[in-house]
Order: structure tokens, then sequence, then C-alpha cells
């Protein structure tokens, strides 16, 4: 007789997330070869001159680069792949000069770690430079290098100049060409936001109008920094500001038309794609737009701002002082700088964060300075790889790295067993190392077992010790995200307090601020285009953090899920508010000056209940008002918002 158990053999939640590959968008050929013949052309010159160990550390230095080697504009290239060279360059150079030291290693790479775990909160250059900065002076502290104490860091850095050159090559034939690509496509995904608005599919919606957050993210901040260097002389740089900045009244009336719930027609999304193709290929003509008649409030902030952006998309010309940046124009690099140094020391984030990258590196490097562990730099890199919480969850990523090293060991067997050591690796290389840019977009656990043989293979021709290193591999990758997971995950309940709770309570609070701003007389456009622009990209960055906790197991895992509704809800209600100053703007009465006090008072105290929480719990408000009134439905998203509660 058959019994059924009862034991449940579905996986969680967490974990399927966090197996599940994330999508990909298509290959970038140009990364792939240039990943190709970056890495393999070293080993080629190391090999040709019969110094392979050389050529072995240049494509080390080219590792880095190829996995810098994400940004589309030649100018942001420059800066993520040069930049983090440096910093680099000065890390082996102070391991190597403290290899061998004992207790010194220990307290240099700790303090190493310490700097490098606060620099790496200023923004992702710097993130990447701290990331290396860590990786090459525990590289340097671990193994014997050859040479002069200058020739490997001059070797790594040649290999990673060779890919930034590499990835150069084609810039003065299609300089703002990637520029012109990242405007386009925001119009194109303002396009499919424009066509799910009058959708029944909640979160079609809200997907929809993330990515355009995302885009428009992206795009301010290529044309941004090329144009702190020019300092808005370029007409180029110019038009392409003026275009992002048109397409913002357009996607301030989708929520309108998304609260109207009236099908759009669809000339209106295909007049979004026809001017998105026109700024792609650098149309001055006209347009020829077909539009419905509008025949309401909604329609016809629809129509207006299709026209606007219509006739600035298109012109050849704009005047540079009729064009503000909604995210404010850069300062100079020295006020920056300046800027970003003071906030790094006196950040309470960027402290904790180097404190607890600091623990388990010091851990790491006292207990292969102190005990013989074969290989034993490998437990210090594996803890700087994954104790990166703004590449992902810190769990999440210890985890993919145990499974990818464990694949990466698998290909890596095949090619010490199978390929003879010599000039069999050049081609080698040229299949491995493609595999990176092709699976990082794939997600941590892929990226890691294409970087794996690779590493391996170089290891090799610098230590010649073959597959003896596969299996002390994977013990010092498994120490090391055991280490990470103890001292740098499970000491800090808290930890998710300040990554999410307090910046969540943070864009609440700016919430309130905005619903104040947006109905201000005689405020400044400039400044309200402004401030909903930083808000939207702090939402974007708060979503994408709550969904790093989704992948984390519980409580973390849970507590995120409870408290989501709330991040989508606050979003909703930024939708909201934009979409009743579109209707004021329009013609709709504005709102009186009481009803604005009320709602932007009950999201304060939403913040202040958020910042104290730990779990959610739902409170009765009471927001009456005119029902015809343009904050009708910002109200009834307040209400809907501090109604959510916590499931425990």
């Amino acid at each position: 007789m058959s019994r059924e158990f009862p034991i449940g053999l579905t996986p969680p939640d967490w974990l399927v997330r966090n197996l599940r590959p994330q999508q990909a968008a298509p290959l970038n050929w140009a990364a792939l070869a240039r990943a190709a013949l970056g890495m393999a052309l070293p080993l080629a010159v190391g090999l040709a001159v019969g110094q392979p160990a050389y050529g072995a550390l240049a494509s080390m230095g080219a590792l880095s680069g190829v996995i810098g080697d994400t940004a589309d504009a030649y100018r942001m290239r420059i800066l993520n792949i040069a930049v983090p060279q440096l910093f680099g360059a000065v890390g082996v150079t102070v391991g190597s000069l403290v290899y061998g030291q004992g207790w010194l290693t220990v307290a240099v790479i700790t303090g190493i770690a310490l700097l490098s775990g606060m620099i790496s909160t200023i923004g992702a250059v710097s993130s990447v430079s701290g990331l290396l900065l860590l990786l090459n002076s525990v590289i340097g502290a671990g193994l014997p290098l050859p040479g002069a104490w200058w020739l490997t860091p001059v070797l790594m850095t040649g290999g990673g100049l060779l890919v930034l050159l590499l990835a150069l090559l084609a810039w003065p034939l299609r300089s703002g060409v990637p520029e012109r690509a990242a405007v386009a496509a925001t119009y194109r995904t303002v396009a499919d936001l424009l066509a799910v608005s009058d959708s029944g599919d909640g979160e079609e919606y809200d997907r929809a109008r993330h990515t355009v957050t995302q885009s428009l993210n992206q795009s301010y901040d290529l044309i941004l920094a090329r144009r702190a260097r020019y300092r808005g002389q370029s007409r180029e740089l110019t038009r392409m500001l003026a275009q992002l900045n048109a397409i913002t009244p357009v996607v301030e009336a989708a929520p309108v038309v998304r609260l109207a719930g009236k099908p759009m027609p669809p000339e209106i999304p295909a007049a979004v794609l026809h001017i998105a193709d026109a700024i792609e290929t650098g149309y001055t003509g006209p347009t020829g737009l077909d539009l419905p008649e509008p025949h309401s409030e909604t329609g016809r902030a629809v129509d207006h701002a299709l026209r606007h952006v219509a006739e600035v998309a298109t012109s050849p010309d704009v005047d540079p002082r009729g064009i503000d940046d909604r995210l404010g124009r850069p300062a100079a690099l020295g006020i920056r700088t300046a800027r970003a140094a003071r906030n790094v020391v006196l950040s309470a984030n960027s402290w904790r964060y180097g404190i607890r990258l600091a623990l388990c590196i010091g851990i790491a490097q006292a207990l292969v300075s102190l005990v013989p562990v074969p290989r034993s730099y490998w437990v210090a890199l594996t803890i700087t790889f994954v104790l990166k919480p703004d590449f992902g969850s810190v769990f999440s990523r210890a985890l993919l790295r145990a499974l990818g090293t464990v694949a990466g060991l698998v290909l890596a067997a095949t090619v010490l067993t199978v390929v003879p050591r010599g000039w069999w690796d050049v081609p080698v290389m040229m299949v491995l190392a493609p595999l990176i840019p092709a699976l990082t977009p794939r997600g941590y656990g892929f990226q890691t077992a294409a970087i794996t043989p690779v590493i391996l293979l170089l290891s090799d021709l610098l230590n010649h010790q073959g597959t003896a290193l596969l299996l002390p591999r994977l013990l010092d990758s498994l120490m090391g995200c055991a280490i990470a997971l103890v001292a740098g995950y499970l000491l800090w309940p808290e930890s998710w307090r300040t990554r999410v709770g307090d910046r969540l309570a943070d864009a609440v609070a700016d919430t309130a601020a905005y619903v104040e701003l947006a109905f201000k007389d005689g405020a400044d456009p400039a400044a309200r285009a402004r401030m909903r622009r930083r808000l939207y990209r702090d939402l974007s960055t708060i979503r994408t953090e709550f969904q790093r906790a989704l992948s984390e197991p519980p409580p973390t895992g849970r507590r995120a899920a409870a408290w989501w509704p709330l991040v989508v809800a606050v979003e909703r209600i930024v939708d909201a508010t934009t979409a009743a100053r579109v209707r004021v703007r329009h013609g709709a009465p504005p709102p009186a000056r009481a009803e604005v006090d009320q709602v932007a008072l009950q999201l304060r105290e939403l913040a202040e209940g958020v910042r104290e929480a730990e779990t959610l719990v739902a409170v009765r408000t009471d927001l009456a008002g005119p029902p015809d009134s343009v904050l009708e439905p910002l109200r009834q998203e307040v209400a809907a918002a501090r109604a959510i509660a916590s499931p425990h």
C-alpha cells in the first residue's frame, strides 16, 4: 500500500531566486573579441620571448580589464578600465612588499581592506577600483612574483591598458553613437510604458515604469559624464540632453493615462518609436507625426508632450542656455572628489562596510599567514568577491560562488589534464576568455564558473602545479565563503535595516517633500524636475536592494517579502503626485493647501513608522477631501500604503 510522506520536496523561494539565471541581453560580440585578443596576446608575447610567467601576469591585468569592460560609451570605458588599473597597480605593489612578513602582512592587507570597503561606497567606478585594490594586494601578498618589485604592476597594468586600447579603437569612427543609442533606447522604453499604461496588469505597468527609470538613469549618466568635460559647449551633447529632458513630460503623462483607465490610441506609442529611430540615426528633418485629435484633459497632456518631443528631438540646433540638467550639472572633478572623500569619512555606512570587509580579510590573512594552507591566498580572494553588497546579496554571492567554483573546476580539470602547457595555452585562452563577458550577465555563479578556469590556467603558468591546484582551490573557496557568511553576514543582522529599511524611510520622507513642492505656488519647474528625477532614481535603487534581499534566506528574505508591497505603494504615490501635477498644468483646478499639507503629514508619519519598525503594522488613516479633487487618487494611494500590514 502506497503512503504519502508529508515532506515538502519543493525548494524554498529564496533558493529558486538564487539559482535562476538572469535574463541577458544579446551577446556583445565586440566585447567577446576584445576578451579573446586582450588575454591571449600577452600569453603569446610571453611565450615568444621565453617568459611565459610575464605573459601570465599581463593576462591577469587584462582579466580585470575584461571584467570592467561593460560600458557602451567610450569615455565611460576609460573610467571603468583605466582608473581601477591604477588602484590595482598600487595594490599589487604594496602586497608584494609585505609578502611573507607574518603579522605585518596581516595588518597591511587588513588596512587595505578597510580602505577598499570605504571607497567602494562612493559609486560604480570607485567600487571596482576598491575591489581591484584589494584583489591585487592579496595576490601580491600571497604569491611569489617574478622579477623586480616594479615589474609585476607594470605588466598587470599593461595588460589592462591593452584591453582599454582595443575598446577604444573604433572611437574616432563612432564618437557619440553609444550616447545616441542610449537616448533612443530610453524613448523606446517610454513607448513600451505608454503601450501598457491602460492595461489592467498592474505588475506589467510597474515593470515598464522601472525599466524607464533605469534607462533614464543610464542615459543621463552617460550624457552628463561627457558634459562635465565639455562644460556645455558641445552642440551634440546639448542636443542629446535636450532630447532627454523633452521625453520627461511624456513619462509624466503615463500615470495620468493609467489613472484615467481609457485605451490609448496606438498612434501614440508608435509616434514615440518613430522619434526614437530619428534620434538614433541623427535625422533632423520633419517627423510627419499623425496624432489623433485629443478630446480630454489626459489626451491634451499627451498630445502637447509629444509635439514638444518631436520638435526638440529633430531640431538641428538647441540653445544651451535654455537647457537645464534634470540631475544638476556635474561639479568640477576636484570638487566632486573632495565631496566624495568627505562623505566617505563621515558616513556610518562606509565605516560599517569597511569594518565588515576588514574583519573578514583580517581573519583570512591571519589564517593563511600563520597556518600553512596550500594556495592560501584564494581564501582572501573569495572573501573579496563575495563580500560586495553593492554587487548583490552577500548570502547569494557566497552560495553562487561555491557552486560556480565547482563548475569552473570541472572545466579547469579538463583543460589542465588534456591540454599540454606551452603554445596550446594561447588558443585555449582565446576560447575561455570570451566566456567571461558572455556569461557574466547571466549571474554571479555563471561569472565565477567562467573566471575560475582562466585564473587556474594563469596560476599554473606561474607555479606549474597542474591538477594539484584543483582540490586546494575548492577548499580555499569554501573557507572563504564560510568566513564571509559568518563574520560578514550572520554577525551583522542589522545590516538589512541600514541597507533597505532606512533607505525606504528616507524615500517616503522625500516623497512628502515632493508632494509639497509639486503644488507650491511659484515653485521652480526645474527644481520640481530635479527632485522627481532624484526620487525616481532612489526608488529604483531601493527596488534593486529589495530584490537582492528577497534572495536571502529567512528572516531577511521573509522580511523583505513583507515590506515589498510598501515599495510598490511608494512608487505609485510618486506616480499619483506626478499625474495630479500634470492635470493641474493642463487645466484642472489646483488643490487647496490644506489638502497638500494633510497628505504630506501622513507620508512623514509613515516615514517615521518605517524607520522605527521591524515589522509593518497597519495604520488607520483619515484622508478625507473633495472627491473631485486632483489629489483624490493620491489620497487613495497614501491610504493604501498606510494600510499595508506585515503577515507576522
